[in-house]
């Protein structure tokens, strides 16, 4: 069955966020909640939520005009709407009773084949369908959604045996290729996997810092690093759930679980927690949690709480170099350290990867969900058991039996949990053995194909890999994928390897970023030298390179996911198309930074602004349109603003599931590839003087208003030059070399003055840009 019209009953944070993300899917979806007593706009609890919608941050639409799809309504006058539509996702309050209420509501008004689901965390299936009829089992199961529900990729599937198998495929797939969204299947256990696991994890690294009398700072830095998760470690994510919700949490898995389970030995309400919630510091959504934001003296300054006293004081950086020289020596090593903070995360590690081992099968019928689920549910870069391979299986159990700590039956014989056989990555499965790791139709992931194969080529900063069916994959992986000279001479390589062997290039990395730029250290070193003859070197291969790109006999497809700035948004500008993931967040940075884009960046973005078949009239709308976007720096906030603001083109593609990234842009290779013939160089016709004076009266009227700084306007009138031609005029056409030049010419311009030195040194220091 085909779904093309949802219903999400149930508008607070949870179930706005679904509907949004559905609408973000082109899907027309209903919104429904009660109607207050008293209310005077019958839809107000809908209409309010699709308010906040358009109001939050990080935005849950992607494009606000997405709102349109969003159909407000209640429970009492528009539960006859939902008999067209195909799915219907309850979120209401934990409450069994309204729950099972609106399921016999439900049965009336919907299609036998309408798909009904749940949105629980803490209501077991079993209970929820006790009573039900056969007719409305087979068609029910939990489907939980992860918040927020646009950037969370992961929703946990719970069927029960009588659901029927067709539908419940139909749920994976609209989940999986129009929500983006990775599908585990679980057990009907208390939490699922992620929150089962990733609750035990976190009251493990609470009650250890606690313990252990570290500050927050301390604690969250510390996981964040040995274990790879995200910057906000433990009490930050802890402010992020929200600190009110622990204790229902802690209370469900306090009557659900049974006696013998390791999470009761951490199930505890620490005191100042309990203080926290009583004084309303709920986390972000109340006054603050374990941090807060406080005003001082006019200005907003991080605090967080003293653990031991329940104080707030000006949040500090943890020093974390003694725990960053032990792992620099290996994970494993940060569990014979007596550095403090390795031993810290040391045994909240040991106790979280002993317990998570214990509950395969009980949760999960492989180990492949349960790292899949954590991944994907709590944004680990590595899942339990990939950790535990990395720390190694035999070692870490001996280390248990060295302590008479229980070995996990799946952890008992010592063997690797993953391994490479015949080229394929393989699991241990529950039963002994291995099994091949599964993977949806039409999903192709870099890290399957590097699976005991060897690139092509490779250097320091990037590889290149063969992807099957003549065609590879160039890969950046350098700190945060930052483009440099090895950057480029491998791009050299692959175009000259790839015109004697294959036919199609793709351009693509599994980090978090397709690319961040060009790497800013090597920059400011040769400038702190005033070695000039080595900037204009770096920018003219940059235009070297991503010209023969260009060109090439072949086609070249980019996949980025992440961010895609400067260097990076210029490499896609050069491609032949884009094949991006929905959450694509690219644009030319450089002027934050006091610089113009050089590797071409100006000469492709003006093009694509003058060969807008929706552009005003005339040369100089277009250019002013390509000036208003790079002077001001702006980034997509998804790859459907990208297309807005023209980084991709009507043609380029746009794929939800991360996961799908590569095996659609290898596709669009291919069909590109058939009757494959480079681009004709573009010719320049632009207004020259003319529209110098324009921008420079835009200048100034931005400077009178404050809304530009004094060196803003230095790096806007040295961008205006490019962009406009320079002395040239709307009589003489300009080639692509011309602009070229003039790029280049403009960076070393600015790449001298000392307000350019500054906004580099700063961005450097703090990570952030600088107002001069």
């Amino acid at each position: 069955m085909k779904i093309e019209k949802v219903a999400v009953i149930g508008a607070g944070v949870m179930g706005a966020g679904i509907a949004a993300q559905v609408a973000n899917a082109g899907v027309p979806v209903y919104l429904l909640d009660i109607v207050p007593d008293g209310a005077k706009q019958r839809n107000c609890m809908a209409q309010a939520a699709i308010e906040k919608l358009l109001k939050a941050k990080p935005p849950a639409l992607m494009q606000k005009k997405n709102a349109r799809l969003l159909i407000p309504g209640n429970i009492e006058d528009d539960l006859a709407q939902l008999k067209d539509v195909d799915w219907v996702i309850e979120a209401v309050v934990e409450d069994l009773k309204i729950k099972k209420a609106l399921y016999q509501q439900l049965l009336k008004v919907c299609r036998e084949e309408t798909l009904i689901s749940s949105n629980t965390s803490t209501l077991p299936l079993g209970v929820l369908m006790h009573g039900m009829p056969d007719v409305f089992r087979q068609r029910f199961l939990i489907t939980h959604f992860f918040n927020p529900p646009r950037y969370m990729r992961l929703l946990e599937l719970v069927s029960n045996p009588q659901t029927e198998p067709r539908l419940l495929q139909d749920i994976r797939d609209f989940a999986d290729r129009k929500l983006g969204k990775g599908c585990v299947l679980c057990k009907d256990t208390p939490g699922f996997i992620a929150n089962r696991i990733g609750i035990y994890w976190l009251q493990c690294a609470m009650l250890a810092a606690m313990d252990m009398q570290l500050r927050v700072e301390q604690a969250d830095a510390a996981i964040s690093l040995t274990m790879e998760v995200p910057k906000t470690g433990v009490f930050a994510l802890l402010d992020l759930i929200g600190l009110d919700l622990i204790p229902h949490i802690l209370e469900g898995m306090r009557l659900a679980l049974p006696a013998e389970d390791a999470f009761h030995q951490v199930n505890k309400l620490p005191e100042l927690l309990q203080k926290l919630i009583a004084e309303g510091y709920t986390g972000r959504k109340g006054k603050g949690g374990f941090y807060r934001l406080n005003i001082a003296a006019g200005e907003r300054i991080k605090e967080a709480v003293n653990l031991e006293t329940g104080d707030y004081s000006p949040s500090q950086k943890a020093d974390v170099s003694g725990l960053i020289a032990v792992k620099r020596e290996g994970i494993r090593s940060v569990f014979s350290s007596a550095d403090e903070l390795a031993r810290y995360s040391a045994q909240v590690m040991q106790n979280t990867l002993t317990y998570a081992a214990s509950l395969v099968p009980e949760i999960a019928d492989d180990i492949v969900a349960v790292d899949t689920a954590m991944r994907l549910g709590y944004n680990w870069k590595k899942g339990p058991f990939e950790l535990l391979d990395q720390i190694g299986v035999d070692w870490f159990v001996d280390k248990l039996k060295s302590e008479n700590r229980n070995i996990p039956a799946l952890l008992a014989a010592g063997q690797p949990l993953y391994e490479s056989q015949s080229g394929k990555p393989c699991y241990l499965a529950v039963s002994g053995g291995y099994q091949p790791v599964p993977r949806a139709s039409g999903i192709e992931l870099l890290r399957d194909i590097k699976c005991g194969h060897s690139p092509l080529l490779s250097n320091h900063s990037a590889s290149l890999w063969d992807i099957g069916e003549g065609v590879v994959c160039l890969e950046f992986h350098s700190k945060m994928n930052t483009l440099d000279m090895q950057s480029m001479e491998l791009i050299q390589l692959t175009i000259e390897k790839v015109k004697q062997e294959f036919s199609a290039l793709v351009i693509h990395n599994e980090g978090d970023n397709f690319s961040v730029g060009a790497n800013l250290g090597l920059l400011m070193e040769a400038i702190q030298h005033s070695n000039w003859p080595a900037v204009e070197n770096l920018i003219r291969q940059g235009q070297k390179t991503y010209q023969a790109l260009k060109y090439s006999p072949f086609p070249v497809v980019a996949a980025p996911t992440g961010m895609a700035l400067g260097g990076g948004c210029e490499l896609l500008l050069h491609c032949d198309a884009i094949q991006a993931h929905a959450e694509l967040y690219t644009g030319l940075v450089e002027t934050g930074v006091g610089l113009i884009p050089a590797w071409g960046g100006c000469k492709e973005y003006l093009r694509r602004q003058l060969q807008n078949p929706r552009r005003l009239g005339g040369p100089v709308p277009p250019v002013k349109q390509a000036f208003e976007t790079i002077s001001m720096a702006k980034v997509s906030s998804s790859a459907v603003d990208a297309r807005q603001l023209l980084f991709l083109s009507d043609a380029d593609a746009i794929t939800m599931n991360k996961e799908r990234l590569l095996a659609d842009a290898k596709h669009k290779a291919l069909e590109l590839a058939r009757n494959y013939s480079p681009p004709e160089p573009y010719t320049y016709v632009l207004p020259g003087k003319t529209v110098k004076v324009l921008f420079n009266i835009a200048i100034k009227a931005f400077r009178l208003l404050n809304k530009a700084t004094k060196y803003d306007a230095v790096v806007a009138q040295q961008l205006a030059e490019v962009l406009s031609g320079g002395d040239c005029d709307i009589t003489g056409p300009l080639t692509e070399a011309d602009i070229l030049n003039l790029e280049c010419q403009g960076f070393l311009e600015l790449v001298k003055k000392s307000g350019t030195h500054a906004r580099l040194e700063h961005i450097l220091k703090t990570g952030k840009p600088l107002r001069n």
